[in-house]
């Protein structure tokens, strides 16, 4: 017999959002990204995620080629009452064509996306719906309208947006109230300080940190990251994960495995906690969705939310980000970061 978890606490996702654990879960590298999955393994850590409280559960439609969506829809069914459902639309890509790639955000597309994420998801509404990545030829209006119009027709409950600029954010909520904004956010990857967060704060909007472990390499997994890679894992192609780049930023966890060791903690849950704190420190619902196909990890993961990090270990913390070596993507062209002014 199982021992029983410890659900972790429940947090307003924006205002007049669903209540949703503290912690989510990304579920994109169950069916991509990371190479060849167990997928016994990784049906009894989707269960877990219901067993420790974790109930905002993140996907999206390029994952796999909408083949994550597929994988996640047994799930979805049997604990559809117990979980806040989020998907995205935005990165186009053809099953039959590996080398495509778009980014589309006209309201034909949005219209379209949608129907197909409802039938692989085998559910009739989304509870959040972001848009994934920003097109900036198309007006936000257009395509935050679109998305509005899918809430009045009862196909989404509520929106999102992923690597969005504060001002952008702004712009969009004038046309439709944006419950979340998800960009990625962590101990290595602190760009969205510059005016996403503040914006979100100000205006009463979740933000969903994406990578809070800085895809793995925040768990002090990785001493020579290039070797430690499979082939078929895209971290291979990430800067932070190559040569002298992950030398650099493998010496910079030293500081949190010494905490985590003085705690009795990981240096996962070490990169958690001080994400989680962030809440405090911005005034705004901090909800992090590290990923795993691991059961025990994904349990390790949830029980960062319970540790508070001093004063004096935050302030270890905080230069980490500026000493990174190398961009959190190859090409930055879609993030935030590149259209701030």
């Amino acid at each position: 017999m199982s021992a029983v978890v410890e659900k972790i606490r429940t947090v307003e996702l924006g205002d007049g959002g669903p209540l949703v654990g503290v912690q989510g879960f990304g579920a994109m590298g169950i069916s991509a990204a990371y190479g060849e999955t167990d997928v016994a393994a990784a049906r009894e850590t989707l269960e877990a995620t219901v067993e420790a409280g974790v109930t905002l559960i993140d996907t999206a439609d390029m994952y796999g080629v909408g083949a994550n969506e597929e994988f996640l829809a047994p799930f979805v069914a049997a604990h559809r009452d117990e979980i806040t459902l989020a998907t995205k639309f935005g990165i186009e890509y053809r099953a039959d064509d590996p080398s495509y790639r778009a980014i589309r955000n006209d309201p034909g597309y949005i219209k379209r996306a949608v129907e197909a994420s409802l039938r692989r998801l085998g559910v009739d509404v989304i509870d959040l719906y972001y848009m994934h990545r920003r097109d900036p030829s198309v007006p936000l209006a257009d395509s935050v309208g679109a998305m509005a119009e899918l809430v009045r027709e009862g196909k989404v409950k509520h929106l999102g947006l992923s690597e969005v600029t504060g001002a952008e954010l702004r712009e969009a909520y004038a046309v439709h109230p944006i419950a979340a904004l998800q960009t990625e956010w962590s101990v290595f990857s602190r760009d969205v300080e510059r005016s996403a967060v503040g914006a979100a704060a100000e205006l009463g909007v979740a933000f969903v940190p994406y990578s809070p472990l800085g895809r793995g390499f925040l768990t002090g997994a990785f001493s020579d990251a290039s070797a430690q890679l499979s082939g078929a894992d895209f971290r291979r192609s990430m800067p932070r994960f190559s040569g002298e780049n992950a030398r650099v930023n493998a010496a910079l966890l030293e500081p949190m495995r010494a905490m985590a060791a003085e705690r009795g903690a990981t240096t996962a849950q070490i990169a958690l906690a001080w994400l989680q704190q962030r809440a405090e420190v911005h005034g705004l619902a901090v909800v992090p969705i590290p990923g795993t196909r691991k059961r025990s990890r994904l349990l390790e993961n949830a029980a960062a939310t319970r540790i508070t990090l001093s004063a004096d270990e935050l302030a270890v913390l905080e230069p980490i980000a500026g000493q990174v070596a190398g961009e959190r993507y190859a090409d930055m062209s879609l993030t935030s970061a590149a259209r701030e002014g």
